[in-house]
């Protein structure tokens, strides 16, 4: 297909992109922008000053809001989001990361704007996207879709899998990835632990100060449950050959689960709650098991020697790769920049 169109690729700024450790939109905004830099597009990355890219940078905010607490992240917010928009017609697409903010400059410019939808964080925040309703949607699963917007396509998030090494091994460990939040049901991996006797090793930042002091602090003994904090790439990678399954209990549908298919590529069996979009990122009985309840992810555990760890990383490679997303919005750019009647 024709790349020679200028492509902006507007990504959030609560992290670095990609980030140091947490911050699963600006991992897949740098994912998109690296990989449709190596097929030869002229990409802008809109990011934070200390990015990491092969694109080009267009910064306005030296660092992340939520990494640096003097900057006020509304006023981040906007600068960020208006730098983009001023520059429209320096570019045939922008492709924006940044939620329901950036639609409401979509309507004063010309050059078509694509937004993927990360998440519907709240209610509150619908009548933006009901406003919008037209506008050129992506969805990052097909569980993760509200029924009164215009989708163009779903794209599965895509990881480099060259990060994350095949772990030939089973460890004997249960991990947990991901926001300390009731959300992600850490709570119920916690009980699952304790009734299967195995040790959890838990990563991640605590989002919910008061979530953690009551379900999760107390339970933290250095021993049987052990917290290593938010991990970067390297630290997942040292968690993942401990691992002999990786639990994800979530609490309310699962948007995509960027954790699911990491450990999935370094051949980890994944246990998932049967919420959303695991069973879009899972293959059942084949790549780890979706389950109702704790009990139902004990008797799980049981059935993780069934799992071909190679099949994980397979499934992974084939469909959860910065190859494959790009492969999957490189035909929604053709779309949008030739109309119907192009062919991708």
């Amino acid at each position: 297909m024709d790349r020679s169109a200028r492509l902006a690729i507007l990504s959030p700024i609560a992290w670095r992109t990609p980030p140091r450790r947490y911050g699963a939109w600006e991992t897949v905004a740098g994912n998109i922008t690296e990989g449709l830099v190596a097929r030869g597009w002229d990409v802008t990355l809109f990011a934070t000053a200390d990015s990491l890219t092969g694109a080009r940078l267009q910064a306005c905010v030296a660092r992340g809001y939520e990494e640096d607490r003097q900057v006020d992240a509304k006023v981040a917010e906007y600068l960020h989001i208006s730098t983009c928009f001023e520059q429209a017609d320096q570019f045939d697409l922008i492709h924006s990361h940044y939620d329901f903010m950036a639609l409401t400059y979509s309507r004063l410019v010309k050059t078509p704007v694509l937004t993927t939808i990360h998440g519907f964080s709240s209610p509150q925040i619908m009548p933006i996207y009901l406003k919008y309703r037209h506008g050129n949607f992506v969805s990052i699963s097909e569980s993760d879709r509200c029924p009164q917007l215009d989708y163009l396509a779903t794209v599965y998030n895509g990881i480099d899998v060259q990060l994350y090494p095949f772990q030939e091994r089973a460890g004997e460990d249960l991990v947990f990835l991901g926001r300390i939040h009731p959300d992600k049901g850490l709570h119920l991996a916690l009980e699952v632990a304790r009734q299967s006797g195995r040790r959890l090793l838990i990563g991640g930042i605590i989002q919910d100060q008061g979530y953690y002091e009551e379900h999760v602090a107390h339970l933290i003994d250095g021993h049987k449950v052990i917290y290593l904090g938010a991990l970067d790439v390297a630290q997942k990678n040292e968690m993942f050959t401990q691992a002999y399954a990786l639990l994800h209990l979530n609490t309310i549908p699962e948007r995509f689960g960027l954790v699911l298919a990491e450990a999935n590529c370094a051949g980890i069996p994944v246990i998932a709650m049967d919420l959303g979009s695991p069973r879009e990122v899972i293959e059942h009985g084949q790549t780890g098991f979706l389950v109702g309840s704790v009990d139902e992810a004990v008797s799980a555990l049981q059935r993780i020697p069934e799992i071909d760890r190679k099949a994980c990383r397979r499934r992974v490679e084939q469909r959860f790769s910065i190859e494959a997303m790009v492969d999957g919005y490189e035909k929604v750019y053709a779309r949008m920049l030739c109309g119907s009647g192009c062919q991708a």
